[in-house]
């Protein structure tokens, strides 16, 4: 008995050898694919990202993977404040078995400044790899496509079968991209792995509310003050309103790792006309990340009443609060303890270090999955945490070394689960 369990594991180490050896051999033509995805800018807004699709599946094609064009209708992307949007699926059937299917998203945020490095360059410097959207999540582009290669390359029979969705509307809450997927039911996977960084899996993360405040008032001459209503009066006792709140969240505590306590950031604020003009419209957007253990709509209750309270402190002011975004919470699934403990058992093998489940206080497309009922997970190529890929900020990069790594683990883990 114990000779054939032996027997077994030599077995198994030997296919993981080779999928390893597969992966190193092709890690120059992996790392030349994530360059070329790199080079072609996928700013959202404007989100103008089907060249990026296109570009994608023409690469894909050169190694015998065809991948179905789904373009979103343009009336549609146009009306939710993008340029084009054409998401790709990618379907590998070896069998009879479960479907796992692998996303990453190709839109970000635009560079901004301070870049040391050209942000479509995709240059290469000390080992690390300099690019919009190298960490996130372009990365995973690549990393899942070369482990779905390393994989067929060992001609074992498969069960099952995988597929990789390659969407374009993360940065604007994912409804046209993994959320249009699945409503048109184009796919319907029993798991997914979802774009990530390599040092944790993640299993939980927080939701997002986003609002825009409009604060009106009435315009009049700087010089009679008085005959005008001061809409900025009135957005300055919301805002603090509203950075009151924020303190109060600091005594909620959640009880994930890797998620702390509620938070609120108001991202941009518009207004007046001129210096000496008072200014009669001011419009903030805010942003509030809630905890898996809050409820969404008791929150966005509330942070409405906060505001309206705060409106009504100022004579003469009126507010119009429209919602931009309500991303729920991805709360743990114990649905998908198979996956989460094959990503850990090969991240530790590999890595050579423990990899832990934690949450994240990010939210992600992860989330429509989630409610979609697929038990899914976050692990993908990327550092530690996400403040040291520059995600978001300039000199964004990945560590090539990261990339090799985390293909591997990703191989692995689809050899396990379809094997």
């Amino acid at each position: 008995m114990t000779t054939a369990i032996h027997t077994h594991t030599h077995k198994e180490m030997n296919t993981h050898t080779a999928l390893d050896t597969w992966i190193d051999t092709h890690f120059d033509e992996e790392v030349q694919f994530l360059q070329a995805l790199v080079r072609v800018p996928t700013d959202t807004p404007p989100g103008n990202n089907a060249p990026h699709a296109e570009r994608t599946a023409e690469l894909l094609s050169s190694f015998g993977f065809e991948a179905e064009k789904y373009p979103v209708p343009a009336a549609q992307v146009k009306d939710y404040g993008m340029a084009s949007i054409t998401n790709l699926v990618v379907r590998r059937k070896y069998g009879d078995g479960r479907t796992i299917a692998l996303n990453a998203h190709g839109d970000v945020v635009p560079p901004g400044d301070g870049w040391t490095h050209e942000p479509y360059g995709a240059e290469i410097v000390d080992g690390k790899l300099y690019g919009r959207a190298s960490a996130v999540s372009k990365s995973d582009f690549a990393s899942y496509t070369f482990a779905v290669r390393a994989l067929e390359s060992l001609g074992l029979p498969l069960k099952g079968g995988i597929e990789l969705l390659f969407t374009y509307d993360e940065e604007f809450g994912g409804e046209l991209g993994p959320g249009w997927l699945l409503r048109h039911k184009l796919i319907q996977p029993d798991f997914l792995i979802a774009a990530g960084f390599a040092y944790q899996v993640i299993t939980a993360h927080n939701g997002c509310l986003q609002l825009e405040v409009t604060v009106n008032g009435k315009m009049a001459h700087a010089a009679i003050p008085h005959t005008g209503i001061d809409a900025l009066q009135g957005a300055t006792a919301i805002l603090n309103a509203l950075y009151q709140q924020n303190q109060l969240y600091q005594a909620i505590t959640s009880n994930f790792d890797g998620i702390e306590h509620p938070y609120l950031n108001v991202g941009r604020i518009e207004g007046g006309t001129n210096t000496n003009v008072v200014p009669g419209k001011v419009v903030l957007k805010l942003d509030r990340r809630m905890i898996p253990e809050e409820n969404p709509v008791e929150v966005e209750v509330t942070i409405r009443r906060v505001i309206a309270d705060a409106a009504a402190t100022v004579p003469g002011i009126t507010i119009e609060i429209k919602r931009l975004l309500m991303a729920n919470a991805w709360k743990p699934d114990a649905r998908n303890a198979e996956l989460v403990q094959a990503l850990q058992k090969h991240g530790e093998q590999v890595f050579g270090e423990p990899i832990p489940t934690s949450g994240t206080p990010l939210y992600t497309d992860v989330r429509l999955f989630g409610a979609a009922g697929i038990p899914s997970a976050i692990y993908g190529a990327g550092p530690r945490t996400v403040f040291e890929s520059n995600a978001k900020r300039s000199d964004e990069h990945l560590v090539l070394q990261d990339l090799r790594r985390a293909t591997k683990v990703v191989a692995r883990t689809l050899l396990d689960l379809l094997h």
